[in-house]
């Protein structure tokens, strides 16, 4: 990505560097004004990362360094954009003076080995108009390799099979070199060759390949590799904890000339293992770069003084990790309110009514649920737009109950970087089934299930399920159509996500088992469903996503939801320790979105995480049948129970 800056303006009024520093501390001014060298930035949440990292791209250039000479990387082209905006603002971009920059690159990993590659595309015997192939176009080729080698589809899982070339990519290992230990290992191998070789005959590059190949070329080419080191004497990297090992290793050779990387993160939001992120890249910096100079950012900006510190306290009881002292000039704030719930629809309920409470004092044209008042210490009523409410999930199928009680009390919704509950595939797949079951008439779950299943499976499903529905309950029905149609299985081969997907499925049959009438349940299951319409979003409206999706935003009232053992930590993550970090990890960037009020809720046994918070700074109310009740959070019952 190229931008153009206009700089003569400012230059000529000698004003460019109050521009830069202004509204900086002093970490800040020190990490900015870095000479020459190897530099780690470790940030706190909240404390200004991409205004620091915007500052330091613009000192450079004021200090006379050639726009060509910089890149700075991100991981999202949305973190580029705003990169890129903010540049452009600072550096009057009304200017009417001649001097322009045109060579600044800013952009993503995958838009930088594009631009390598477009250079280089001979070495790999392609041409310039290389086209790229993405998870689908390289899904179908594995599929049709498969299917050429007459393997099957039932123990060579092609999703599993691109999700382990696609590691031996991320991890730089040579297909030539690598030892297969058994059969099924050489099968693997043979398909990853003829891959490789598809995309070389079709002039393309798979989404890998736009790193890991400008890594072979560095470590093959050292001509190549000194020729690009010249250019780029200024490498500039954002989330720096969340790199891989290729990501890596790009960055280690195009900086070992000159050694002017300056790296900015924070390792105690290293949330993306599962996508091979290794935040020990960032925690090994300085044995990587002896001569390193570190710098911490540790003044909050976002949050209340009690937020900082309670999620402070829980992510300093992380082993791994770059310790920091985080703290604010803001307010006190609100205690953070922990709530006990029987379950997850009263949990859900709660969570409206707490969100609808705040009205009480909006006048009465606008009490439609569209405002919220915050009562803080420093602001007294002051309206809140809904849209700076978010309700926070460990796992997408936790949205289910929560969707459902926002529905049925009229408050605004959408999901961010996800489908609603009852839009995504499995759950419709599933209640086509159901439908049918009961209504074997409904044409359109005839068509929905004739074009997901094999004739043989649909007409098991067909012949069988309208009699069943005489003897079986609504939970046997499912486990039925389940088991009749492999529907584990089908997730497992065509899909990236299964566990995932299991998890929507095991939330549909917890909530069906509660109903007795299952033409009740489809009823409901129909209200809800239609509710969802076409996607769009709302300015006035409450924010749903994972703790995964919401990381890089923020919102005043911020609602963390079924922080249980089991969803938080996730009992994936139980018989390994540095997993266990990674939960902690997400628990801390889930209770640092929240600006000014921060509530936690949970059901069944706590997460383990919730006993880690200093008392003084949480009120803790359990709600039953019999209303709600302050606690003592050391009060022992609350496990017990």
């Amino acid at each position: 990505m190229r931008i153009g800056i206009c700089l003569g303006q400012l230059e000529q009024l000698g004003q460019l560097e109050i521009l830069i520093m202004d509204h900086l501390n002093d970490k800040q001014i020190e990490a900015v004004r870095h000479g020459k060298g190897p530099l780690l930035i470790a940030a706190g949440a909240g404390s200004g990362k991409t205004k620091t990292l915007v500052s330091r791209l613009l000192h450079l250039l004021k200090s006379g360094v050639p726009p060509e000479k910089i890149i700075a990387i991100t991981f999202t082209n949305k973190a580029a954009s705003e990169m890129k905006k903010r540049v452009a603002l600072s550096t009057n971009n009304e200017s009417t003076a001649n001097e322009r920059i045109n060579e600044l690159f800013v952009g993503t990993f995958h838009s930088f080995g594009v631009k390598i590659l477009k250079n280089e595309a001979p070495y790999f015997k392609r041409t310039q108009n290389f086209t790229i192939f993405d998870y689908d176009d390289s899904l179908s080729l594995i599929k049709k390799i498969l299917k050429e080698k007459d393997l099957p589809k039932e123990r060579y899982n092609p999703i599993g099979i691109l999700g382990k070339i696609s590691n031996f990519k991320s991890e730089i290992s040579d297909v030539d070199n690598l030892n297969p230990e058994n059969s099924f290992e050489v099968k693997i191998i043979e398909t990853y060759r003829e891959y490789e070789a598809v995309l070389q005959k079709s002039n393309a590059f798979d989404f890998d390949d736009l790193i890991t190949k400008v890594v072979q070329i560095f470590n093959e080419q050292p001509e190549v590799l000194e020729k690009y080191q010249n250019q780029y004497e200024y490498i500039l990297v954002d989330e720096y904890q969340d790199i891989n090992t290729a990501q890596y290793q790009l960055i280690k050779l195009l900086s070992l000339k000159h050694q002017n990387i300056f790296a900015i993160g924070d390792d105690a939001q290293s949330i993306y293992k599962f996508r091979g992120s290794d935040f020990r890249n960032f925690l090994n910096f300085e044995k990587e770069w002896p001569k390193a100079k570190i710098i911490k950012l540790e003044q909050n900006y976002r949050s209340t003084s009690i937020i900082v510190s309670a999620s402070s306290a829980i992510i300093k009881n992380n082993k791994q990790q770059k310790p920091k002292e985080l703290w604010t000039k803001n307010t006190e704030g609100d205690l953070i309110k922990i709530t006990a719930y029987e379950n997850a629809e009263e949990e859900a309920w709660g969570i409206c009514e707490k969100i609808v409470e705040q009205l009480k004092n909006t006048p009465p044209q606008k009490n439609k649920a569209t405002n919220v008042f915050l009562d803080t210490p420093e602001i007294k009523h002051e309206p809140v737009k809904i849209g700076e409410v978010a309700i926070l999930y460990r796992t997408n199928a936790q949205s289910r109950a929560i969707e459902q009680a926002l529905i049925q009390s009229k408050i605004p919704y959408e999901i961010y970087g996800g489908l609603k509950f009852y839009a995504r595939k499995e759950i419709k797949d599933l209640i086509a089934g159901l439908r049918y079951a009961y209504n074997p008439k409904d044409a359109a779950s005839i068509d929905r299930l004739n074009k997901n299943f094999t004739k043989t499976k649909s007409k098991e499903i067909f012949e069988n399920l309208p009699e069943l529905t005489k003897e079986l309950t609504l939970v046997q029905i499912i486990s039925y159509f389940m088991k009749s149609t492999d529907y584990t299985g089908y997730l497992v081969k065509n899909f990236k996500n299964p566990s995932e997907r299991m998890e929507n499925v095991k939330e549909l049959i917890n909530f069906a088992s509660k109903y007795d009438d299952p033409h009740k349940f489809l009823e409901e299951v129909s209200l809800m469903s239609a509710s969802d319409g076409k996607p769009k979003l709302l300015k006035d409206s409450v924010k749903l996503m994972t703790v995964h999706a919401a990381k890089g935003l923020e919102f005043d009232n911020v609602f963390l939801t079924g922080c249980n053992e089991g969803f938080m930590p996730h009992e994936q993550s139980f018989y390994k320790a540095d997993e266990i970090e990674e939960e902690r990890r997400l628990m801390y960037v889930a209770m640092t979105r929240a600006r000014k009020k921060l509530f936690i809720s949970f059901y069944n046994l706590p997460s383990r995480f919730l006993g880690e918070l200093p008392g003084d700074l949480i009120e803790f109310i359990k709600v039953s049948s019999y209303g709600e009740k302050q606690m003592d959070w050391d009060d022992e019952t609350i496990y017990i129970e």
